[in-house]
């Protein structure tokens, strides 16, 4: 019988906090029951496995992200879309470390395709329209701010900006500002001939 009070969504929000304490590879379903006081088979009523409590951290990650972006987004377009959801990316990187680690996490096609993740990439194109972007370019540019964005979170989280002038901030800006422009004037494509 489940524990009185023991959810899935409880045991994943508890999941979920424990990554931003800790780390996302330090979380086990053994290290979530002992935030509750519990033995681990009680957990298994709810979770399958360690790896399936990390999968619904990526996915609450996921959607509180999108929820998120979709918020920062409304009414905007261009550049000021452009700067708003590299922020919710940024912003929520900082603010759950441990959650921003697990939305990185490969997902299962099937879950991929059932995610919040889709609609990052619904977002990232709709911003996109604003810079008359045809495909194949379109993909190209989704896939550049998101290795940007990424990249950029990734080695300031690290610790990688801390020992240098300007400001993180002030490079954020303009990194903001360059893809900005970048998009602008995407490079067309040489066709050989």
């Amino acid at each position: 019988m489940a524990r009185a009070g023991l959810t899935t969504e409880r045991l994943v929000r508890a999941g979920a906090e424990l990554a931003d304490e800790v780390g996302f590879e330090q979380v086990t379903v053994s290290a979530v029951a002992r935030r509750f006081d519990v033995k681990v088979a009680s957990l298994y009523t709810h979770l399958k496995s360690s790896h399936d409590l990390k999968t619904r951290i990526a996915l609450l990650a996921l959607e509180e992200m999108a929820d998120r972006a979709a918020e920062a987004l409304a009414g905007r377009s261009g550049k000021d879309a452009l700067a708003a959801f590299a922020d919710v990316y940024r912003d929520y990187a900082h603010e759950h470390p441990g959650r921003y680690a697990a939305a990185q996490l490969r997902l299962d096609p099937e879950t991929a395709a059932a995610s919040a993740g889709v609609r990052h990439a619904q977002m990232t194109r709709a911003i996109l329209r604003g810079y008359d972007l045809a495909e194949p370019d379109r993909t190209h540019a989704v896939r550049l701010l998101g290795s940007v964005f990424h990249g950029y979170v990734s080695l300031e989280l690290g610790g990688g900006f801390s020992h240098s002038a300007p400001d993180t901030q002030e490079t954020w800006s303009r990194t903001i500002d360059a893809l900005d422009a970048l998009l602008r004037n995407w490079p067309a494509r040489e066709t050989n001939g």
